[in-house]
């Protein structure tokens, strides 16, 4: 019997448009009638899942900013944020590479240093809370994450960003356009066995749906695990199981 859901957003449950299908809701009615809990695992940040889920947020259980955060029934469970020194190099890092916008994921908000609105426009998708600010290194917050957008040159990136790293922290793909710093400890998969310990829910029991490389972790810790037919060949051999396309709703 299936007693946990944990469902990635973007690729995964949200259609094309970065929309909620409405079928969705009279599902998870059921689940909870079901006594099924649901989990939704995101890059993204907190306060914006909670914009997402605004009619049923209570009866969710949150893992955002890919895994360094775990909230539920507006309770901090877990949180695993980089300390000060790491944040300080991954930024230095950041101002050497010209067109890309590093966003500082922490607590309170999120914070980025930029006046180019279409960078401003992309990051207002994912982050409710965002200041815009003068100097990222002023920044004081508990910082999660840090998220590197980049239109262009991705790969290049997230290569530069790689040499600098020291072992404390783990750099990973998470998006077309979207590269993620964080804890090297934490990931989304660790997010969802403490929530499995928590709640005394087996392997067995879980379900999870995922479309990238942030949730190959996340995958592995249920029996049931659905990437996305959308996702790459890549994580697809990390599932038991393929799902239709975000875009057929495949969730």
């Amino acid at each position: 019997m299936i007693k946990l859901i944990a469902c990635d957003m973007d690729g995964t449950l949200l259609n094309g448009e970065g929309m909620i299908d409405e079928e969705f809701y009279n599902v998870f009615e059921k689940l909870m009638e079901a006594d099924v809990k649901f989990a939704v695992a995101s890059g993204r940040q907190y306060y914006q899942l909670l914009k997402n889920f605004e009619n049923i947020g209570d009866n969710i259980i949150y893992i955002a900013e890919n895994g360094t955060l775990l909230r539920y029934m507006d309770r901090e469970i877990y949180s695993c944020s980089i300390v000060p020194q790491d944040v300080k190099r991954v930024v230095e890092t950041g101002k050497k590479i010209d067109g890309i916008c590093l966003v500082l994921c922490g607590k309170k908000s999120a914070y980025i240093c930029t006046d180019n609105q279409r960078m401003i426009d992309e990051c207002r998708k994912y982050y409710y809370h965002l200041d815009i600010v003068e100097d990222l290194s002023e920044i004081k917050d508990d910082i999660l994450k840090v998220s590197i957008l980049d239109f262009d040159k991705q790969e290049d990136t997230y290569k530069h960003f790689k040499q600098y790293l020291n072992d404390n922290l783990q750099i990973i793909i998470s998006g077309e356009i979207w590269i993620d710093i964080y804890r090297s400890e934490v990931n989304k998969g660790v997010a969802l066995r403490q929530i499995q310990e928590k709640f005394g829910i087996k392997k067995e029991e879980t379900m999870v749906f995922g479309d990238y490389f942030n949730d190959v972790e996340m995958l592995n810790e249920a029996y049931y695990s659905y990437a996305m037919a959308n996702a790459p060949d890549g994580v697809k051999k990390h599932a038991r199981f393929i799902a239709k396309s975000n875009l057929e709703h495949g969730v």
